[in-house]
């Protein structure tokens, strides 16, 4: 009876040692998943989340924290932006809205405000840019909007039969299809976060920029 009971105090530590050790897998593989459910990007963008956290660092060491909500004047200007990436593979940046006008009411979901593709590396620069970066432009009535970025891996470098857009027009930013996009050029999620924001005095300028009445 002994000898049954140490067996199965052995069995039980090893079904213990085993779920633990898939629950701490788990949770550092989670954090991006985590964040992209919790703010309903997935489903309001992606069928399913990254794995991966994306590092975004605006000027003055201004560090995106998932989810966190950031001005439009923090965030006027390109980004740096970091993922674990193979030098010798190419890849795509995409940044999007899906809450315009608002998010209770997404008439244009989605919004597209940067699109670089055939990336080598992390090396942007190199990179051709379809939708060269606009910052957070939501009119006041929009409340807290998301604004979501996403790192694909291309499965090589590739010819992008999209027309180029510029940022004095609308035309091309709205009813953007960040999925769509990503199943014609067979692309693989690899990283991803999101910031919020909201009106700022900044805006209006944007809106100029584009010839947008409010």
């Amino acid at each position: 009876t002994t000898v049954k009971l140490i067996e199965m105090l052995h069995a039980i530590n090893r079904y213990l040692l085993i779920f633990l050790a898939v629950n701490s897998v788990s949770a550092e593989d989670t954090e991006a998943e985590r964040l992209f459910r919790d703010l309903e990007i997935v489903p309001d963008v992606l069928d399913e989340p990254p794995k991966e956290l994306l590092k975004i660092e605006y000027g003055n060491g201004l560090n995106v924290v998932g989810g966190e909500e950031l001005t439009p004047t923090e965030t006027k200007d390109e980004p740096k932006i970091y993922w674990p990436a193979d030098p010798a593979t190419y890849y795509t940046v995409v940044m999007t809205n899906p809450d315009i006008p608002t998010r209770q009411n997404p008439a244009t979901r989605e919004w597209l405000h940067w699109l670089v593709v055939n990336i080598p590396g992390t090396d942007i620069a190199q990179g051709y840019v379809i939708d060269p970066y606009i910052g957070p432009l939501n009119p006041k009535e929009s409340g807290l909007v998301r604004n979501v970025f996403l790192i694909y891996k291309q499965p090589e470098k590739q010819v992008f039969d999209e027309p180029l857009i510029n940022n004095t027009n609308v035309a091309g930013h709205e009813r953007f299809s960040t999925m769509n996009f990503a199943k014609k050029y067979k692309m693989e999620l690899v990283a991803g976060n999101v910031f919020q924001s909201r009106w700022d005095e900044y805006v209006p300028l944007i809106h100029k920029q584009f010839g947008i009445s409010v």
